[in-house]
């Protein structure tokens, strides 16, 4: 069964160093990753362009394709085209846009709720805040159009064919920025966390993102960690059909299982639900490698 991961990409891992305490560092992982007969795996960081770091990995273990990237935070200037412009000419191949300070990610984070658990990352805002650091949060769209910095940076995925990820936009902000980036030339789109409760899309919306060449992402931590029922996940694929999804598994916290043990769980338990092996190397394998070619 293990073969089942040869030559497949996990396109979501927060691996380290980091500013958040990781499982695994790129150089471990990169050899795990070698040695479970993975071609690579995509390095998120919720703060810095990590294309340098991939530049290094790729270097010391050449068998393990580190892909480099960068999410559009507050830490990288936010919606920004110049942070985008350099990450590329750097190596790297995904652009997220707003996780931790999308004005979406954090309303539903930051409720008001005292006994509400958070994410580490939240908890690193509230010590800011305390600093009297204030972290702006993010909207990609004013008066319902999209800001000329949001269209800066498609142009800028565009210009260097590589993807664009949503982050944790709102569904407002997901359409817009994924039909006017058809709109302007760009041709690989992941639509992040499609069953995450803070992005969750309805089936019907999925259809619709699909249209524009859209590949739905599912993460195992999600499920994992009971953010969703997997009989939900179990669904929403088997509606969209495995030529429109990846399967990630967005792995690195430290409590948690390594990126390849977490990718063949997920495996595992989507072909006991009746997912043939053909289907699951469609979601690990042939997507993620069309998604990552020049």
């Amino acid at each position: 069964m293990k073969n089942i991961l040869q030559g497949a990409y996990d396109l979501h891992v927060h691996s380290g160093p980091d500013i958040m305490p990781r499982k695994f560092d790129d150089l471990e992982l990169a050899q795990r990753i070698k040695d479970s007969g993975m071609a690579g795996y995509a390095m998120k960081s919720h703060y810095f362009n990590t294309a340098q770091r991939g530049s290094l990995v790729n270097k010391l273990i050449p068998e393990c394709d580190a892909v480099g990237a960068i999410a559009l935070n507050q830490s990288v200037g936010g919606i920004n085209s110049i942070a985008v412009e350099m990450a590329a000419r750097s190596g790297a191949k995904i652009v997220w846009f707003p996780t931790t300070d999308s004005e979406n990610e954090i309303s539903h984070v930051m409720n008001g709720d005292p006994n509400k658990k958070l994410p580490y990352w939240a908890k690193i805002v509230n010590e800011l805040k305390e600093e009297n650091v204030e972290i702006p949060t993010i909207n990609v769209l004013k008066d319902g159009e999209l800001t000329q910095e949001t269209l800066d940076v498609i142009d800028t995925i565009a210009k260097y064919n590589i993807i664009l990820a949503t982050g944790h936009l709102s569904h407002e902000e997901t359409f817009a920025v994924v039909k006017e980036a058809k709109k302007r030339g760009v041709n690989k789109i992941i639509i992040t966390h499609v069953d995450f409760p803070t992005t969750f899309y309805s089936i019907e919306d999925q259809k619709k993102l699909a249209e524009y060449g859209a590949y739905m992402e599912h993460c195992y931590v999600t499920w994992k960690s009971n953010k969703v029922d997997f009989s939900e996940t179990v669904e929403q694929i088997r509606a969209l059909t495995p030529e429109h999804v990846i399967l990630a598994t967005d792995l690195g916290q430290s409590t948690n299982p390594y990126p390849d043990e977490g990718l063949l769980e997920f495996a595992e338990k989507l072909m006991a639900e009746g997912f043939t092996e053909e289907d699951i190397r469609t979601m690990i394998v042939d997507n993620p490698t069309k998604l990552l070619a020049e």
